[in-house]
């Protein structure tokens, strides 16, 4: 019989750990849970492989402190950033560091569910690296130019008031490039884009 794979939940929240553990374990996977990105790197060498939850905004350090301590300690773990507050800013900052998504609470099962998957094939394709960023440069090279500047805003965290402001264009328009770039690119969600613009070199 194949091992579950493991889900290690960081956050702060009890509650948070306790829902997203039980759904995790009705879906299959085995769960782990860390009340503070602290505990978990006290542990984290002797941690099961797998997927990694991590709440953004936890006591002592934050997630993105405890991402950039993972990667310093060459811990290569998938990580899916966990944030309730909508900062697009932190989840951008997050992904340039390597995470695999973000998504915000409070979550849906399938969002979830589909965020894990993508680590799980992560960790079991580090060759297929390669190749997803040469994919990547061949969809951002199928967009227009202002549809890859406004691209380049969303990669720098921006909002479409600033990047209308920067590129001398309404924000109308930049919701008409956002929403036609998203298309071109095959993505349904901003974090799958930037995932893209990121595995394509850009960087903002």
């Amino acid at each position: 019989m194949e091992d579950k794979r493991i889900v290690h939940i960081v956050d702060d929240e009890d509650a948070i750990r306790r829902s997203a553990g039980f759904m995790l374990k009705k879906s299959g996977f085995s769960v782990e849970t860390w009340s503070s990105g602290v505990e978990f790197l006290k542990d984290v060498r002797n941690a099961a492989e797998g997927c990694i939850l991590l709440d953004v905004r936890m006591p002592q350090m934050d997630g993105l402190e405890v991402q950039k301590e993972l990667n310093e300690r060459g811990i290569a773990m998938p990580v899916i950033i966990l944030t309730g507050h909508g900062d697009v800013s932190i989840a951008v900052s997050a992904m340039k560091a390597g995470a695999v998504d973000f998504i915000e609470k409070p979550f849906e099962k399938a969002v979830l569910l589909a965020a894990i998957e993508s680590a799980f094939e992560r960790l079991a394709d580090v060759e297929g690296r390669a190749t997803r960023a040469a994919d990547a440069t061949i969809r951002v090279a199928a967009l227009s130019g202002r549809e890859q500047d406004v691209l380049k805003g969303l990669a720098r965290g921006l909002p479409n008031k600033t990047i209308a402001y920067d590129l001398g264009i309404s924000p109308r328009t930049v919701e008409v490039h956002r929403a036609n770039l998203m298309t071109k690119l095959g993505v349904r969600s901003l974090s799958e884009a930037l995932r893209i613009a990121f595995s394509a070199g850009i960087t903002g």
